[in-house]
């Protein structure tokens, strides 16, 4: 069994610290800002120590440092994975108000305000966030489901080739901002317009069979998993871990999660899966 590296990065405030912290509760090995100058020494330290410290490490790097860790474990006989930290520019800054803690390029003088940072940051990552094997969008996250990513995806007793997240969601909620694929429902036949399934969710075999049992949906399922079925077939020859799939309808709660329902118990057959229904709510019925 290979030795595992993730290395964890991302823009300063979007969660690498709490991100790290998971890892190391889940018993990996972790270390922070390691030295770039010895990274080549790290490299053949893992691949060739008997230490059980090494076969699960995580490291934490700056945007500064991220593309040397990328070329030193580039060609590495190892499971190497990236996880990404993200957020958007506002909550960044709120982040950094509230906490008043400082900016790593303000304190090396890279730039002169805030804002300045964050800009600079995010044009440095700009080349390597298709590196990463997780994005994670912390935006929105809380620390519980931040925790529950990371513990799904980085589980040491099962370790999948290739894994997947199905995602949906309302567009009038916003757009999962993680999503590597965004698909829109909106023109499947809506249960919300019949009086007796709008109580009802896409978890609920009437609204379920409803949404299936349309022709359009039909259609559509025959042409979407043909494109699925060879877009996954290519990001694992690719060598990409993972995938996010989002489906999107108005509110959330019918098309979008029928769909992902679909979806998931149809590759679960094959690919390590994962679901999430994000704006689903506890609908009252009898």
């Amino acid at each position: 069994m290979k030795n595992r590296v993730v290395l964890v990065s991302g823009m300063s405030g979007a969660g690498k610290t709490s991100a790290t912290s998971v890892l190391e509760d889940m018993g990996y090995h972790c270390i922070d800002q390691f030295p770039v100058q010895l990274l080549s020494l790290l490299v053949d330290m893992i691949e060739s120590s008997t230490d059980p410290r090494y076969q699960v490490l995580a490291l934490s790097t700056s945007a500064k440092d991220f593309p040397e860790f990328i070329q030193a474990f580039g060609g590495a006989d190892m499971d190497v994975r990236v996880l990404f930290l993200d957020a958007s520019n506002e909550e960044l800054l709120h982040r950094y108000k509230s906490t008043r803690r400082t900016h790593p390029l303000l304190i090396s003088n890279v730039a002169n305000t805030l804002e300045e940072a964050i800009s600079i940051e995010r044009q440095m990552f700009q080349n390597y966030k298709d590196n990463a094997s997780l994005l994670l969008d912390t935006t929105f996250l809380k620390s519980n489901e931040l925790k529950g990513k990371i513990e799904r995806y980085f589980n040491l007793k099962n370790k999948p080739t290739f894994s997947i997240s199905f995602i949906s969601f309302g567009y009038k909620h916003g757009v999962p901002l993680d999503a590597d694929l965004m698909i829109d429902v909106r023109f499947l036949p809506n249960p919300y317009w019949e009086i007796e399934l709008r109580p009802y969710s896409g978890d609920d075999a009437c609204v379920y069979d409803y949404v299936m049992e349309k022709p359009e949906t039909q259609e559509f399922i025959k042409r979407l998993l043909e494109f699925l079925d060879y877009g996954f077939e290519q990001y694992v020859k690719e060598g990409k871990n993972h995938f996010t799939v989002a489906i999107g309808c108005t509110g959330g709660q019918h098309r979008s999660v029928t769909i992902a329902n679909y979806l998931y118990d149809h590759y679960s057959k094959q690919y390590n899966c994962f679901k999430e229904h994000r704006d689903k709510t506890e609908l009252v019925h009898d």
